[in-house]
């Protein structure tokens, strides 16, 4: 187990080095920010008193080591557009990244998977088949539109919700909080949707198929010869075993939601990390850009890394083959 886990941690520190290393490799290319933060009017010996302030000057896997350091620190330089620390930029965008990235998570889950048990044990009737052509559009329009019409409805035609911004938001500690007020949890609810539309109908399309694939098992078909009722059959044993994959799955889309919230916070000019990043593409902010990179490789990184552990300590079959491999292998 022990060995498991430090080979996950070494792949793990691997993936995050050459992450590192492909995002501040395109980024360092992305137009002249030192132009940009000296604007038009500008001598040729301040721009290189900023060249060489900002490191600029030093060769490019120095200046990768210097990031690398200072990434393993929590620290990622000074922002180009905005002159302050990046890792302050960031924390101040994550509580509404992470927060849309809840909601719609929760939002995925709730609704995703009472529809697919529903299209699953009524996989003829008419409500089950509307839904699934519904669920086509949750997975084959792109979010920005699925935003933009949300907006024209809900936002334009009927002014029921507003369309951009985090509305009110309250400070608890060093968290900003959107959901102890009226205009943040209206706020909430068009970006909620939209992130959350594609991961509720790849739910409710997996449940749904997971749920046909076990009610066809020997185990299910020698529960109805006892004379199980059809409520214990369902949830008590098809549910139970359906659940499985899809928490596996759904797990591995949570680094999904977080990444895919750029789209959806830039349609509704949400200020999450999403946001900052677009502005930093506009600005050439370097640092920022790298660093957004690997927040999220982390955050891929992370989940994978628990989703492994748990099928390792879940399925006891892993541990059997990595010790016949061992044992194998020392022959």
């Amino acid at each position: 187990m022990i060995a498991f886990v430090i080979r996950r941690l070494l792949q793990a520190v691997l993936v995050m080095l050459a992450v590192g290393f492909v995002g501040f490799s395109l980024f360092a290319y992305v137009g002249d920010p030192v132009s940009i933060m000296l604007g038009q009017d500008y001598t040729q010996e301040a721009r290189q008193r900023l060249i060489q302030d900002l490191g600029l000057d030093q060769p490019f896997f120095v200046q990768y080591a210097r990031f690398i350091a200072g990434a393993a620190q929590g620290e990622f330089g000074i922002s180009y557009r905005l002159a302050r620390p990046v890792s302050e930029l960031l924390l101040e965008r994550l509580p509404a990244t992470l927060e849309l990235s809840f909601c719609a998570a929760v939002l995925a889950l709730a609704a995703g998977v009472p529809l697919g048990v529903y299209c699953g044990l009524h996989r003829d009737g008419w409500l089950a088949r509307l839904l699934l052509s519904v669920s086509l559009i949750g997975v084959s329009l792109p979010t920005f539109l699925i935003g933009i019409l949300l907006i024209l409805f809900f936002s334009v035609i009927l002014g029921w919700l507003p369309s951009f911004g985090r509305g009110d938001v309250v400070q608890l500690g060093g968290w900003s909080t959107g959901f102890l007020t009226p205009t943040g949890l209206r706020a909430l609810i068009l970006p909620s949707i939209t992130l959350a539309l594609f991961q509720l109908t790849l739910i409710m399309r997996l449940v749904r198929s997971e749920m046909l694939e076990v009610l066809r098992t020997d185990y299910i078909k020698f529960a109805r010869a006892r004379g199980l009722r059809n409520r214990a059959i369902n949830f008590g044993h098809a549910l139970k075993n359906t659940l499985v994959p899809v928490i596996t799955i759904t797990g591995l889309q949570l680094g999904g939601i977080i990444a895919f919230a750029i789209v959806t916070e830039t349609v509704f000019q949400w200020p999450g990390m999403g946001f900052l990043f677009i502005q930093s593409v506009q600005a050439a902010d370097v640092p920022v850009m790298a660093a957004y990179l690997m927040l999220i490789a982390f955050f891929f990184v992370l989940i994978n890394l628990v989703v492994d552990l748990l099928y390792y300590l879940v399925d006891p079959r892993l541990r059997i083959d990595k010790g016949a491999a061992g044992g194998h292998g020392g022959h």
